[in-house]
């Protein structure tokens, strides 16, 4: 089981992987500080706005970066 910051941060990281991109090309595509996208895995909380940018530099929308086991609710915890 992961927090929801974690599982936030695995996807970003398996989706990046899967277009080939690092996390400084990620960070270039998406406007994101690439120490931004570093610490995601460590933060409480995680702005919408952020992730919609992240979304943006990955060319995918919000629903397909969700739909995610990792998201599922047996796979979090508070």
């Amino acid at each position: 089981m992961q927090t929801l910051s974690e599982a936030i941060y695995k996807r970003i990281y398996e989706l990046a992987k899967s277009k080939g991109l690092t996390f400084y090309a990620l960070s270039q595509k998406s406007g994101v500080p690439r120490s931004t996208l570093s610490t995601l895995k460590s933060t409480k909380s995680i702005g919408t706005s952020i992730i919609y940018s992240i979304c943006e530099g990955l060319e995918i929308n919000l629903k397909e970066f969700f739909n995610s086991p990792l998201f599922e609710r047996e796979n979090l915890i508070d």
